[in-house]
């Protein structure tokens, strides 16, 4: 028989279901992210660190999970919400089934959830406290775990999951072939990438050795001499988990670097972090934007991309300067996607270019900002 677990919500609303990976409890802000696939990437990204994860797509587990697919070297999510385990998983390359990838994660989960009727609730009153209990918790005392959780506003969470020390990354995509991807010499490299890890996502980087870069990636609490030292081409803001308006110290560095003649690229957080940096606000969204569907139209040129997005936090752009211009909006709810300074050296987005739901619709922002480097490179000899 399978071990039950419960999934108790702030609002007093208890899910019932079976046990799934690790048992236990854990709390955090339930969210629910729309993706049809990509379990494994979405639950090892770090920007899900104190949210648990509720997946609409009924079916979760069918192509298992293998250590190459990893987005970050450990898993910081919360929790797992399904509605079905896929009792049987089918990819040559599979290395675990989802039960055991949350088990020697250490994350807590929960099946046989009815998700639509817990979706709704959500988009109905936004995101919620919650807490998955598999311990034998009793609703009572799961529901008051969920209350006790402080939320993520005001909460700082890019220091927690950054890096302690600087690593160079120079392996690229996978091919298609064998388990390994292509790594980048050192004499093959182009432009040099100075990357702050708030929470960074490995294809993210991948993607810039793709394109002949050799990338540095450095604490988030790395200062502005510690990286001008390393004489980049360009500097990279990646995105990460929590409240960018609690990032006060990360701001300061950014607004700093913003005074140099370098282009700077920002993903995610760090989209929200460089608009900060230059004067704007953010605010709480009510269940943000989670998911593999979200049309984004590029404003410059009226093209519609199907992109991937992952934050609970977004730009309040009537607070934007005059300085930095819009130009992707989210076709779902009018939010800002995409930034760019009118001098040509800041450029961010707000979604995940480096993910596949287009599958590569957006994957063209690292294009730009390569040709941002290259001018900037070439201005300077």
């Amino acid at each position: 028989m399978q071990k039950p677990a419960i999934l108790a919500l702030e609002d007093g609303s208890v899910f019932h279901g079976n046990a799934l990976g690790h048992i236990g409890h854990s709390v955090g802000e339930v969210v629910f992210n729309t993706a049809m696939s990509g379990y494994q990437e979405i639950i090892s990204d770090p920007s899900y660190h104190q949210q648990i994860i509720t997946f609409t797509y009924p079916h979760i587990g069918n192509v298992g999970c293998n250590a190459l697919d990893d987005e970050a070297k450990r898993t910081w999510s919360a929790g797992v919400v399904i509605r079905n385990e896929s009792k049987v998983m089918s990819n040559w390359r599979a290395e675990q089934s989802l039960d055991e990838y949350l088990k020697a994660h250490q994350i807590v989960g929960i099946s046989g959830v009815d998700t639509r009727a817990l979706t709704r609730l959500l988009r109905d009153q936004g995101a919620l406290r919650g807490c998955i209990a598999s311990d034998d918790t009793d609703s009572q005392k799961a529901i008051e775990r969920a209350r006790s959780f402080p939320g993520l506003e005001m909460a700082d969470l890019a220091t927690v999951v950054t890096t302690q020390q600087p690593i160079t990354w120079q392996t690229g995509s996978w091919t298609g072939e064998g388990k390994d991807c292509v790594e980048l010499s050192a004499d093959e490299a182009k432009f040099h990438i100075v990357a702050f890890d708030y929470g960074v996502k490995h294809n993210i980087l991948r993607l810039f050795v793709d394109r002949g870069c050799k990338v540095t990636l450095l604490p988030a609490t790395a200062s502005p001499d510690t990286i001008l030292k390393l004489n980049p081409d360009g500097v990279f803001l990646s995105n990460g988990p929590g409240d960018p308006a609690a990032c006060d110290n990360i701001i300061t560095t950014v607004k700093a670097l913003t005074t140099h003649d370098m282009p700077i690229f920002g993903i995610c957080l760090g989209c929200q972090l460089l608009a900060l940096a230059s004067g704007a606000e953010t605010f709480k969204m009510k269940f943000g934007h989670h998911g593999g569907n979200h049309p984004v139209q590029d404003l410059r040129n009226g093209r519609v991309m199907i992109t991937a997005q992952n934050h609970g936090f977004a730009i309040r752009e009537e607070t934007l300067p005059d300085s930095l211009e819009v130009t992707h909006r989210s076709l779902f709810d009018g939010t800002v996607q995409g930034i760019r300074s009118r001098d040509g050296q800041l450029l961010a987005f707000q979604g995940h270019p480096e993910a596949s739901p287009g599958p590569r619709d957006i994957q063209c922002l690292f294009d730009e900002f390569m040709e941002m480097v290259a001018a900037c490179q070439s201005a300077q000899t």
